[in-house]
């Protein structure tokens, strides 16, 4: 007898055993049956300790970007006599930026709140949160603590200031630094973070496709970066001393470090281990390869030679344009952004940045700033079917697009204004730039009293 034929008698035989069933036991039967199919409608949240495994994984992979990467990457692009203050820089302002996440960082960007601009102060001092505390995924039903969810935001909030003393470093006070990186990661990155990543948020309300943080972090970041390169000014000798970096062999190694912790950047904003996470995992790869050998052949055309230098770039290049798509392009649509990003980067960097003789001294806007905004933008024409995205034939690409360039738009007047007014703020109260005597000394030992290295 075939299965079907079995679940038909079955069925037949329990109706036949009900209507023998007396009313008063009809109506008992009736009603349980009622309250176990509402049961059985709850969703009971779920932890999956893959997930949490994950998850924790990502979290030390994105604080392996910031230390030793991104301090590693920084240090070998400046000269000699500057490394140690980059790299003290990087690190202490991840280091307040951990702390004053907790305080009220967390609260401001996920706190909450309705508002679409800001999270709240409900969960301040991380207030009512607990070992038991859960944070919602992408899956229904399924959670991960939100300590964990705690820590894994919080490295992003760490980066991303560090980020910036790219466009301006080998002149700004230590201090002037950390009290910028405050500023701007109250007045900049909480309320956009909330804008583009928290259910209530204006940018999430709207669509806005940010996986990983094209807007937030590599949008914001540049456009402070750019502000801050102009109302600080050139450095002495611009122009006119060599300032080439003084270890390629040290960038290398901390641009390395970046591309491994950005698996934890990219692939971790799934928030799950499944096939969504796989998807950012292969984008993150195949991007930034495209995105490296791009620049690498536009260098070797224009220059006649390859550099390292052109290769980090563009290896950076690449992961900041993934960083908003990864989640939502096909791999073939990842290594056209990758190539298109790093032709973009490029010629910012060595034609636009020339023109215009602004001193990004490790072209942070013309890398994380143009990166991002072609990743942004590109991330609504690359997702369609078409192309090999994952969204469906009833997408919408014209409105997307339309949607991503608002949220460009915004973040880059929010940071642009925001970052300006700390600048001059920060500038006519303790000063943003060391002397001229200083800045010529070095200053690894003007700042820190060391040295790099002994001759």
């Amino acid at each position: 007898m075939k299965n079907r034929d079995i679940h038909t008698g079955l069925t037949a035989l329990g109706a036949s055993l009900f209507a023998s069933l007396p009313a008063w036991a009809q109506d008992a039967a009736a009603t349980t049956t009622e309250a176990v199919a509402e049961v059985a409608a709850e969703v009971v949240p779920v932890m999956d300790k893959g997930d949490v495994s994950w998850m924790m994984t990502s979290t030390v992979l994105v604080l392996f970007m910031t230390i030793p990467g991104l301090a590693l990457f920084y240090g070998g692009l400046v000269r000699s006599k500057n490394m140690l203050s980059v790299l003290m820089q990087t690190t202490v302002i991840a280091c307040v930026m951990m702390i004053v996440w907790v305080i009220y960082g967390y609260s401001f960007a996920f706190g909450g709140s309705t508002s679409p601009w800001w999270g709240g102060t409900a969960k301040m001092f991380l207030s009512g949160i607990t070992a038991d505390s859960m944070a919602a995924t992408f899956s229904a039903g399924y959670v991960i603590p939100e300590h964990l969810f705690v820590a894994f935001q919080m490295t992003f909030a760490a980066i991303t200031p560090a980020l910036i003393i790219g466009a301006f470093a080998e002149r700004v006070k230590f201090v002037s630094v950390l009290l910028f990186s405050v500023l701007w990661g109250t007045f900049s990155y909480f309320p956009i973070a909330h804008m583009v990543w928290d259910a209530n948020g204006y940018l999430f309300a709207k669509g806005a496709i940010d996986f990983a943080g094209g807007t937030v972090v590599h949008i914001n970041a540049g456009i402070a970066a750019l502000v801050g390169c102009i109302v600080i000014g050139h450095r002495v000798g611009y122009g006119k001393d060599n300032m080439a970096p003084h270890s390629m062999v040290m960038t290398m190694i901390g641009a390395s470090m970046l591309w491994v912790g950005w698996f934890g950047f990219n692939v971790g904003s799934n928030l799950e281990a499944n096939g969504g996470a796989t998807l950012a995992m292969i984008n993150t790869f195949i991007a930034t390869a495209a995105a490296t050998l791009t620049w690498s052949a536009l260098e070797g055309l224009q220059r006649g030679k390859a550099s390292m230098l052109g290769a980090a770039s563009g290896m950076v290049a690449g992961l900041v344009a993934i960083t908003p798509a990864c989640g939502t392009l096909g791999p073939m649509g990842s290594i056209l952004l990758g190539a298109i990003a790093a032709a973009g980067c490029y010629f910012f960097v060595t034609v636009v940045k020339n023109a215009l003789k602004y001193d990004d001294t490790l072209d942070v806007f013309g890398i994380h700033g143009i990166g991002g905004i072609i990743g942004a933008l590109l991330t609504a024409v690359f997702s369609a079917a078409s192309f090999g995205g994952v969204k469906g034939d009833d997408y919408a690409m014209m409105s997307q697009l339309w949607i991503q360039a608002e949220g460009v738009l915004i973040t880059i007047v929010w940071s642009g204004v925001v970052s300006f007014v700390l600048f001059k703020l920060i500038d006519l109260t303790i000063g943003l730039r060391v002397d001229a005597d200083s800045e010529r000394q070095g200053l690894d030992l003007v700042s820190h009293g060391e040295q790099a290295y002994h001759s």
